[in-house]
């Protein structure tokens, strides 16, 4: 018998695994009925599956079984008659003959058919997911995330990382998202959180002496869900002492381009770095994709002295789209909609013509504007170019959006283009109490070039924070942390957060850092993007084995659901009516 590392006492190979070497051989599969034709009474054809693949069983005589019935089955490995071959299945030239069909598990019909040739209703395959992941496509991705995720735990591991557990019941971080709140038996009226990431326990792990740590970490966030956003989701939880920025950009690209390659057999280039800055100049956002061109131009100058008034604004800038003339007048309004939706007070465009500009602005542009507009980005006849007037956030930011709902392929589409982007702003801006706004978390540690800035100029001061980017898909961020008292102290102040409010929100962490803290800094990335986007999906939840709908629901326990009135008596809680 062919040795098969999937043999058990019951089966001695997979169905996929039946080829030419074994012809003549009498062998045991095991699997779900795909499907069954009888010809006549005296012959009846099984497609017998598991998640290698399907085999061909050829029983003598009828035999009661359904699709899905799950199945033993024993047979001589035969070629397949001339004329019978199935070149869309690996196993298409062989079959088993003279076979005995033992029924290990009934099935009654199945709500869709468990196969890739029909569409099915998200919504019934969410309610019914322990069919649908037997179905090729989700086996193919479930399997792929269980082989990405080997690969990041063997690189992190050449690298001198030490995987190390953190807990899930925690105390309230200072992160930014909404926690999931668990109440405590045992300590009525007092609760756990979930934790959205382990942040805090693996900067203690850095004081704790495990200079290089990594988890593939669980967290949990009670955030609105979408393509790209579960409630819960896995990351690469990555920490390191006596490191800087660029150490982590080493390590994390090793795991992530040994990820890429253990996919798609090839190696992606080095990994790009652009800041902040530069990002939102060019693409308007700073989770840029470069698969494409289209970058945004500035027009300000060209403009400085303009008597259009709506041009008239500190910021203008353009972006050329190249055939963009053959642009309908309902497509032209709709970008307009969406312009003035995301802030602009309008939306100006000109197609480019042998003979100008055509557009009902051209005719009010003196020579140099019009000479700036038609030479934008090296615009040719047939292209269109639009022009936005604002300040110089919002118009490179609905420039950049535009530019993705014109040009943006489906995210698992075309080459993967990743990039690090970096020297983010430390702060986001003021609250309505005067207190600056922490744009990552109040442990990272400004540009140290900026810190003279932070009293007198705080929304210029530039963080070590960082971002990896892939495909316009933020996978991760990090920083290089503040391990100093006096920085510490100084961003507190800036933030408004006074002494005793620290102690109470973070005084663990500060306390353990009083006692030695390295230099350290660390990264975390979603496991569950970067396999979505490998594995050719434009959706996590092709990727995830039991997510949640876009409400949060989940259609195939039906959670979230009630409790009982002992569990809430146990816990002290008392729920409101429903609004």
């Amino acid at each position: 018998m062919t040795e098969n590392l999937e043999a058990t006492s019951m089966r001695d190979l997979l169905c996929g695994g039946v080829d030419l070497t074994m012809i003549g051989e009498r062998l045991s599969v095991c699997g779900w009925v795909a499907k069954r034709r009888e010809h006549g009474e005296h012959l009846a054809f099984l497609d017998v599956r598991d998640h290698s693949g399907i085999v061909q069983a050829v029983v003598d005589g009828s035999v009661d079984v359904r699709s899905e019935y799950v199945v033993r089955v024993t047979g001589t490995v035969s070629l397949r008659p001339e004329g019978t071959l199935n070149d869309r299945l690996a196993t298409g030239e062989v079959e088993l003959t003279d076979c005995v069909v033992e029924i290990l598990s009934s099935a009654e019909p199945v709500p869709f058919q468990i196969d890739e040739r029909t569409e099915v209703d998200e919504q019934v395959r969410l309610k019914y997911r322990y069919l649908d992941v037997r179905r090729e496509r989700m086996q193919r991705n479930l399997r792929l995330r269980a082989r990405i995720n080997s690969t990041l735990r063997r690189a992190m591991e050449r690298q001198g990382f030490c995987e190390v557990e953190t807990p899930l019941l925690w105390a309230p971080t200072p992160e930014g998202a909404r926690e999931f709140v668990v109440p405590s038996r045992l300590h009525p009226g007092e609760f756990y959180v979930l934790p959205q990431s382990p942040q805090i326990a693996k900067q203690l792990l850095m004081v704790g002496g495990f200079d290089r740590y990594f988890q593939i970490a669980r967290c949990l966030r009670d955030e609105d869900l979408r393509a790209d956003r579960q409630f819960e989701f896995t990351q690469l939880d990555v920490e390191a002492s006596f490191v800087s920025q660029e150490d982590i950009f080493a390590f994390v690209a090793e795991a992530v381009l040994d990820a890429a390659e253990a996919v798609t057999g090839e190696r992606p280039g080095a990994i790009a770095t652009m800041t902040w800055a530069e990002a939102l100049a060019r693409f308007g956002t700073d989770k840029p994709d470069l698969r494409f061109a289209m970058e945004l131009q500035d027009l300000s100058e060209s403009f400085a002295a303009t008597e259009v008034k709506a041009f008239a604004a500190p910021t203008v800038k353009g972006l050329r789209v190249p055939g963009g003339g053959e642009f309908t007048r309902s497509r032209l309004d709709a970008l307009t909609d969406q312009a003035k939706a995301l802030g602009a007070k309008g939306l100006a465009w000109f197609r480019v013509t042998a003979d100008g500009l055509d557009s009902p602005l051209a005719r009010f542009l003196n020579d140099e504007e019009t000479h700036a507009v038609r030479s934008l980005d090296d615009a040719q006849v047939g292209d269109l170019v639009l022009v936005v007037a604002d300040e110089y956030a919002l118009a490179s930011k609905v420039l950049g959006a535009l530019r993705l709902t014109i040009g943006a392929p489906p995210v698992s589409e075309g080459p993967h283009r990743y990039v690090w982007i970096t020297e983010f702003p430390l702060f986001e801006g003021v609250d309505e109490d005067g207190n600056l706004v922490s744009a990552h978390h109040p442990f990272t540690m400004p540009h140290l070039d900026d810190l003279d800035l932070i009293d007198s100029d705080p929304l210029r001061v530039r963080s070590q924070s960082y971002d990896l980017v892939l495909n316009g898909w933020e996978l991760g961020s990090g920083s290089v942390r503040i391990h100093r008292a006096d920085i510490q102290s100084r961003i507190f102040s800036a933030l408004g957060i006074s002494e005793e409010e620290a102690q109470n929100r973070f005084g663990f962490l500060l306390g353990a850092f009083k006692f030695g803290a390295p230099p350290h800094a660390g990264f975390a990335f979603g496991i569950d993007r970067l396999v979505a986007i490998l594995a050719g999906e434009d959706n996590i939840r092709e990727v995830i084995a039991f997510p949640k709908t876009q409400s949060g629901t989940d259609l195939m326990t039906s959670a979230p659901k009630d409790i009982t009135e002992r569990q809430r008596r146990e816990l002290r809680l008392r729920t409101l009516p429903k609004a």
